[in-house]
């Protein structure tokens, strides 16, 4: 078994929670939070035997394996690399970290320590995107990537009342971009590599951070277009134009129908049965890579979350947004 810990007591912690179990061979250890009410209230509804408020004590921990983070996106850096100094593999979050800088730390603490180390992306390990991967060829030459993520978020309304939280606050590296903009960028990157270059916009709102924006990315012989925002809803599906086809997936983030339309009229259901909660397939793929001694997945790799992070960063740079992580 391998034994986790988690990080965060937040709505996404319980889901990874209730997803994880489903995969053999992982066991809740511990879970993690700033508070001891908060942490012994969250082990208790979630079946963890041990709490830590302390991270160190977390990380020189005999009785752990491996971490799940789902703390702000600022904090991601200095937790993971302190748990894989005492020989922690981690599974952290998107986005891996603040910024490119961060992330290049993080790989390097990895490779120092020998540990697994796994941006928690699970558009590109659902069954439907490896699809997608698998059925590519058959539309041509790509020309074009069309991706959009824009959900209105609960969190704005309260920002419109004058409550900043986390999710608009760039004390904690957040925004549209890093929140659900990178669920558009990542698996253009897994598809196509890193474009040449990148043309961004976006709608900067007064507390410092992007409510909405789009970005256009040149490839040598295709270009991309993403579109995503925390302020708007948008209900398009995601588009990859072939000389010979399109592949139509419906939501790009959790791709549940994927449907191929060829140029001649002719169109092609290549969806496949997702039996699992769509965060099951990440901690498969990382207690996978633990324990047959690999140390990076070949998916959500090293050089996927680097590129990523990359292309986030200078499309923050283009529109002004700063965090006082980049200073």
């Amino acid at each position: 078994m391998i034994r986790f810990a988690t990080i965060g007591t937040n709505w996404i912690t319980e889901a990874f929670i209730e997803a994880a179990k489903k995969v053999e061979d992982f066991a809740l250890a511990a879970v993690y939070s700033r508070t001891d009410e908060k942490a012994k209230q969250f082990a208790a509804k979630t079946g963890a035997k041990w709490t830590f408020t302390n991270l160190e004590e977390l990380a020189k921990s005999n009785d752990i394996d491996a971490v799940y983070i789902a703390s702000p996106n600022s904090l991601h850096a200095e937790q993971a690399i302190l748990l894989m100094n005492h020989g922690k593999h981690v599974l952290c979050e998107k986005p891996m970290a603040s910024n490119t800088k961060e992330v290049k730390a993080m790989i390097d603490a990895a490779r120092r320590n020998g540990v697994v180390l796994m941006e928690a992306m699970k558009t590109t390990l659902l069954p439907n995107f490896q699809a997608v991967r698998e059925h590519l060829h058959k539309i041509g030459k790509i020309r074009r990537y069309f991706a959009s993520y824009c959900q209105y978020s609960s969190r704005y309304d309260a920002y419109k009342q004058g409550t900043v939280l986390n999710a608009f606050n760039p004390a904690f590296s957040n925004g549209a971009l890093m929140d659900i903009g990178v669920y558009c960028i990542y698996p253009m990157v897994v598809l196509f590599g890193k474009p040449n270059i990148l043309q961004a916009s976006s709608l900067k709102l007064e507390s410092g951070v992007d409510g909405e924006g789009t970005i256009i990315f040149t490839y040598e012989n295709m270009d991309a277009i993403v579109m995503y925002s925390k302020i708007t809803n948008s209900y398009l599906p995601a588009e990859i134009q072939g000389e010979d086809g399109s592949i139509l997936i419906d939501a790009i983030h959790t791709p549940a129908k994927v449907e191929i339309r060829y140029r001649d009229g002719r169109t092609e259901d290549i969806t496949v049965p997702q039996e699992q909660h769509p965060m099951y397939y990440e901690v498969k793929e990382f207690i996978e890579l633990i324990k047959n001694g690999k140390r990076e997945s070949e998916v959500n790799s090293h050089e996927h979350s680097l590129a990523t992070i990359e292309l986030i960063e200078q499309a923050r740079k283009q529109t002004g947004i700063i965090f006082p992580a980049d200073q």
